[in-house]
């Protein structure tokens, strides 16, 4: 039997049953400080398919990156077949600055297929494209909600993909939301290149929350596990399977002021409750803002300062309220009590 090759990127090689962090160079900083876009490589010995993992595209969202850091600690990467990269942060510009856009204010997830010559969201859009996502069966790109909002964790996938619609399932993340690809995405991108990509969003930008990283640690697992990649020794199916939620809709501040928020994301809530109120400083005009349907909180904004028409509730559908609450409820126990996220486990 012929030996198995080695996996090669950005000009390393790197050999079967080993691991390496290998810096791909993208540009430097005014002063002349070199940045890198660093992606870690984990090469079985036996072959199976290419996953990479991404966080970091907009440089304030530091969810994925905490799950990113747990993920490449976890035993159950042990032997694993194929072949795994994984880019804690994609957009370093961003992450030192703490921001969610490049130093030319452009959106790395707006910029893709990019080009070599180009703006440099270009660049590191097509550096990310040829290195990583060429190399790539599948990808699972990690995200949260921008600045002053929060995400309740959620899979989202392009409408009517049945191949992705089953992988979400196993990811087992309580939401599954339809999301159509945009124009100069990653999801765009790796779609005309005839690869699929799993889009997790959890949290809040510039923050840590241990619902999601839990969530979207378990989820990636899962998924590895589905692929034959590992064994799956420790890692549980989802109790309960994710609530599907064919559409969503943002409620919006009916005046600006203070806002006052009644309900948290991963609520159920029914059509007519109160989900919260805005009111000016002196308290002499307040307006409501109710629940135009049954469904899920699946996003909320989390700064009590707001502007007339600004987004507040992020509200999905759900076909019922009664089943989704129960299958919540067993969601929210497996994350608290999964042996997995012991906290000696946790490093």
């Amino acid at each position: 039997m012929p030996k198995k090759a080695g996996f090669e990127i950005g000009g390393e090689i790197i050999a079967p049953g080993t691991r390496r962090t290998v810096d791909l160079p993208v540009s430097s900083l005014s002063d002349h400080t070199p940045v890198t876009m660093s992606a870690h490589v984990i090469h079985g010995k036996a072959d199976g398919p290419s996953v990479f993992v991404s966080a970091g595209i907009h440089g304030d969202e530091v969810i994925g990156i905490e799950i990113v850091r747990r993920l490449l600690k976890s035993p159950a990467l042990r032997g694993m077949k194929g072949t795994l990269i994984v880019v804690p942060i994609v957009n370093s510009f961003g992450f030192i600055n703490k921001s969610r856009y490049l130093p030319d204010r452009r959106d790395l997830n707006r910029s893709f297929p990019g080009n070599e010559g180009g703006s440099l969201a270009a660049r590191l859009a097509h550096l990310f494209l040829t290195e990583i996502v060429f190399r790539s069966d599948l990808g699972i790109d990690l995200h949260s909600a921008a600045i002053h909002r929060t995400n309740y964790p959620q899979i989202r996938i392009s409408p009517d993909d049945d191949e992705m619609r089953k992988l979400a399932d196993i990811f087992g993340a309580p939401i599954i939301m339809q999301s159509p690809i945009r124009e100069g995405s990653l999801r765009g991108a790796a779609h005309d290149l005839g690869k699929r990509i799993l889009l997790y969003e959890a949290g809040e930008g510039l923050r840590f929350d241990e619902v999601s990283v839990r969530a979207g640690q378990a989820g990636i697992l899962r998924v590895l596990r589905s692929l034959g990649m590992i064994s799956g020794r420790g890692v549980a199916a989802a109790k309960s399977p994710p609530q599907f939620c064919p559409s969503s809709k943002w409620l919006r501040a009916p005046m600006g002021g203070l806002f006052r928020s009644f309900r948290s994301d991963g609520d159920l809530v029914h059509k007519g409750d109160m989900l919260g109120s805005v009111s000016d400083p002196f308290g002499e005009n307040e307006s409501e803002i109710e629940a135009p349907f049954d469904g899920i909180i699946v996003g909320r904004a989390v700064l009590p300062v707001v502007n007339e028409g600004d987004a507040v509730f992020h509200l999905a559908r759900v076909g019922s309220v009664k089943k989704a609450e129960n299958a919540m409820d067993n969601h929210s126990t497996q994350l608290a009590d999964d042996p997995m996220f012991d906290e000696d486990e946790i490093i």
